[in-house]
């Protein structure tokens, strides 16, 4: 239920965007300026995972900050409504992790088979791990929390749920539109893991399962030695590619591979079919 008609939801996102870049872009900055980053010669590729996790903490608190500000005065809603209720979740949670862990270590499996990747060492760094961790927890929190529990949320109110999710899926993809090594393919790819998860968001109303995904699809790509969204921080597993091409992803990472868009159009297809189901199975 919308708590303040008289502002439509599409009109309290067009509210959002200047004063989300000024604020965030503040916190960032702080956070660049603590991390000791050269601003002038910024490269997000030379970043090390302190760093990282550094301007993700600011922009976890920039973000949250101002999303508070918003829901509770122009929403006027408990921040919880976004979906942050944890009664019954942890199984979202822990099928999400359990996900992410299975498609990239499958993936991985997979291009070794087909020799797309030749494992060149494996690079344990306990003080890295923990960071990275810290970093996609972070960047799952953010991203879902902005994206799916306040634009997605606030577009339903205007538009038919499922024209809201192409919508968000599409702003999802575009806010990525910088990251190195982007192409076509990776950006349909990008839009497809908006609509993977977005689609429990719409039927549930509830962020911990496309939250435990979003963390354990990141963490466990760049665990396995991809890149993550064309990003290259820690791996625990280094590997070489043996030529850059649609079946491997090339540097952009799993995600810009064929067969992410594979895996992702059967998640899409799976959770609707299961959350319909469980839907009809309760109404009966």
């Amino acid at each position: 239920m919308n708590n303040n008609p008289s502002i439509a939801g599409y009109a309290r996102i067009l509210l959002l965007i200047i004063p989300y870049i000024i604020i965030v872009g503040i916190f960032q900055f702080i956070g660049m300026l603590i991390a000791k980053v050269d601003i002038e010669n910024f490269d997000v590729s030379i970043l090390s995972s302190e760093q990282h996790l550094i301007i993700s903490c600011f922009d976890l608190v920039g973000n949250f900050l101002l999303l508070c500000v918003f829901i509770k005065f122009i929403d006027k809603e408990n921040f919880k409504a976004v979906g942050f209720n944890l009664s019954h979740r942890l199984k979202d949670i822990i099928v999400g992790i359990v996900l992410g862990l299975g498609i990239m270590g499958l993936a991985m499996l997979g291009l070794l088979f087909f020799s797309e990747i030749e494992i060149e060492t494996i690079n344990y760094s306990g003080k890295d791990l923990v960071q990275i961790l810290l970093i996609y927890i972070i960047v799952a929190l953010v991203e879902e929390t902005l994206l799916r529990g306040y634009v997605l949320k606030n577009l339903m109110y205007s538009f038919n749920k499922y024209v809201a999710l192409f919508v968000s899926s599409l702003l999802f993809a575009v806010m990525h539109i910088a990251n190195p090594n982007i192409d076509e393919l990776s950006f349909i790819g990008l839009f497809l893991a908006g609509i993977l998860l977005g689609i429990s968001y719409i039927l549930t109303k509830n962020l911990w399962f496309p939250i435990a995904l979003h963390f354990s699809w990141n963490f466990f790509q760049s665990l396995f030695g991809f890149n993550v969204s064309g990003q290259d921080i820690y791996s625990l597993i280094e590997f070489n590619i043996t030529e850059k091409n649609i079946i491997n992803g090339g540097d952009f990472g799993f995600e810009g591979s064929i067969f992410s868009i594979i895996v992702q159009i059967i998640l899409i297809v799976s959770i609707f079919i299961y959350y319909q189901r469980k839907h009809t199975y309760h109404e009966n």
